[in-house]
Formats: C-alpha cells, structure tokens, sequence
C-alpha cells in the first residue's frame, strides 16, 4: 500500500512554524507572571511585549518560515539540520493573526524567519504580510518585524515604513567572536550596516522616529566574556541609539559540537543566571545612570553570578554610603541596592508632600529587598 502525504494546511504549518520562534527569545524575560512567554492552548505562542509608553501587551510570534539558508551553529534551524519545514505565504499569515487579533487574545504581531533563499527574497514575505495588514486590512496596531541579515537598504527602509518595532540580532560581541558562529555571514556588511542603517532612519528628529529599534545577544555561545558584551552594549545605546537591547542565553546541545558555547564550565542554571545579570546591567545603564567604567566585573571580565551588579558596585565604593533617604537626589538613590525605580519615586513623592521617612518601612520594602537595602542607608 502506498501512503500518499497530505500538503500541510496552514494549521499544520503554524503549529510548526510558532514553536520553532521559540528560538528568538527577545521578549522573553521579564519579573512578573504576566510578562513571560506563555502557549496558547492549541500550541500556537502568545509573547508579552513592553510598549514605549510603559504598558504591557501580548503579540502572535510566529515565523514565516523555517527554511534558512544560513549556518549560524547555535542554531536549531540552521541549513545541516533536518527539522520538520515549511513556510507560510502572507495572506495565511494575515489569517492566522486577525483569527486572534479579532477574538481579543492579542493585540500586536511579531514576524521573524528563516533565511529563505536570499535576504530580500526572506523580507519580501515578512513585508508582504506587513503590507497587507496596513493597506489592505487597516490594522493599525502594534507591529514587530525581524530584518534579516544582509537585507537592503529598500527592504529595511519598507520594513520601517510599516513596523512599530524592528530589530536584527546582533549575536555576540564583535566580528572576531560571529566569526565563530558562522562562515556565511558577513559581520560588517550584513549585521553592523543593517543596524546602522535602521539607528539612522528611527533616529530623533526623523520620519520614523516613533519606530522601536531593538537588538538581541545570545550570551555564551561564542565564548565571548561579560565584559566583551557590556562593551557593545554601551556602544549600541550610546552610538546607534538603540531603544532595547536582549539577552538570550545559549542553549547548549542545540548547537554544533564544536561551538565555544558548547565547551562551557558553566552549568544551565548559571547561564541563565549569566544572562540575568546581563539584564540587570542593562537597567544600570539604561535607567539608573550607570557608566560602562562603574561596571564590576569579577577578574576583570565577567559579573558575578552569587551577587547582582548594584551590590557589586556599592560593596566596592563603601564611600558613597550611606545614602540619606531624606536628602539624596535621585540620581543618589537610585545607587542604593535593594532600592529601584518605584521606590525613588515615592521617597521624591513623599517629600514633595513633606513626610520625613524614619525608616524603610515607610517605603514598604520587605524581604530580600529590605534586607538587602538596609545597610547602605540613613535617615
């Protein structure tokens, strides 16, 4: 008897193709239950995503394929492998997204892909569907596209045009480390241009300046160290202006066997804990005012994974301790371990209306966090 196989439906597809986005894990962290990546029941991916002005939605993430011409060895899907493939035309994936977006489960769509025969060719899909939702549909909502590698600059200024968000992973830190992860990809030419070019079009000032940039570092699997990483990192925020930048930690065995990433002393709990206290770091420099010179780093290249870096840095600058609650300034405040946003702003509140706090438990610090707090302040 000769079994015939049946075409996939879009169904089949999906299911194969949004479990496989589960390999770009921008998105993906997050402190509360509401901002981790969750499935949704018939085994499509439903991502959390902080908007710009602070509020928090959910997006449909899938691929447009999962078909890639590219070698990159951390990769699941690289072109060695052999896993289930398939891709999706635009008009199906247009389906597939308002099927959501109109029973209320989503509010926003993040499109990435495989490399499917060039990078133009790859961009024209993720655009296509892009340009049927604006133009065709009316959708207006939120919207994050992946620029492939080695894109034009047509295809990345028609990506801007239409996006809400964009972003083209970065990888790790340095040609001399992408070199290690794959031979078919320029460094300077397919990623730093790209990026380059999209910092240039969402820059202040401009057209486009409404459109998120973002980028993401999978952390270990080129060896690179801590401090390589924070080194980009300061430089993306500070040259190219990039709005957001991820960490994903390698998932080792999903790679090739000859990758750094694969060699690695520590254990997976470590390296998510690795890429933890590169998170924390970005908030230091994003948000608390935290040069790249104040970075600790344990034997000058990598943070500490017993203690986040905040209480690295107060431990080794004893002198700027301790922090008066009733007369420091923000900037002051905001040094102190244990002691975040939230918290500066109702001390600056607080005294605005003229309370004097006597004690950290009139800023409703408990826990670790009280604990933590309690040695670097006064009042």
């Amino acid at each position: 008897m000769v079994a015939i196989a049946k075409a996939p439906t879009t169904i089949d597809k999906l299911r194969i193709l949004s479990q496989d986005s589960q390999y770009d894990l921008a998105c993906a962290c997050g402190t509360r239950d509401d901002e981790h990546r969750k499935r949704s029941i018939d085994n499509r991916w439903i991502y959390p995503v902080a908007l710009p002005d602070g509020r928090h939605t959910f997006l449909f993430k899938t691929l447009v394929s999962n078909v890639c011409s590219n070698d990159c060895k951390y990769c699941p899907l690289r072109a060695d492998r052999d896993p289930q493939r398939c891709m999706m035309n635009p008009d199906e994936i247009v389906a597939a997204f308002m099927q959501y977006y109109r029973a209320g489960l989503v509010s926003g769509l993040f499109l990435s892909s495989g490399v499917t025969g060039t990078p133009d060719t790859t961009m024209e899909r993720i655009n296509g569907a892009a340009r049927i939702l604006r133009n065709r549909v009316g959708f207006k909502g939120y919207m994050h596209l992946k620029i492939i590698p080695g894109a034009s600059d047509a295809a990345i200024d028609e990506a801007v045009s239409l996006a809400s968000a964009v972003s083209l992973n970065i990888e790790t830190a340095g040609e001399k480390h992408f070199e290690k992860l794959t031979a078919r990809k320029n460094y300077l030419n397919d990623v730093i241009r790209p990026i380059k070019r999209i910092s240039t079009l969402t820059a202040k000032g401009t057209r486009y300046q409404r459109v998120s940039h973002t980028t993401q570092f999978v952390v270990g699997a080129a060896g690179e160290t801590d401090k390589d990483l924070v080194k980009y990192m300061w430089g993306l925020y500070k040259k190219l202006k990039l709005d957001r930048i991820y960490f994903s930690a390698y998932q080792r065995g999903a790679g090739s066997s000859d990758l750094p990433g694969e060699a690695g002393l520590l254990t997976d709990n470590q390296l998510l804990t690795r890429e933890h206290r590169l998170y924390q770091t970005d908030w230091l420099i994003r948000k608390y005012g935290f040069s790249i010179n104040e970075i600790p780093f344990e034997s000058g290249e990598f943070l500490s994974l017993e203690h986040d870096p905040k209480e690295m840095w107060a431990r080794a600058n004893p002198h700027a301790f301790p922090v008066n609650l009733n007369e420091a300034d923000q900037w002051q405040l905001l040094r102190i371990p244990g002691i975040g946003l939230v918290t500066v702003k109702r001390i600056l509140k607080a005294r605005e209306t003229g309370m004097r706090i006597r004690s950290l438990d009139d800023l409703g610090l408990v826990g670790k966090r009280h604990a933590k707090a309690r040695g670097y302040v006064c009042v």
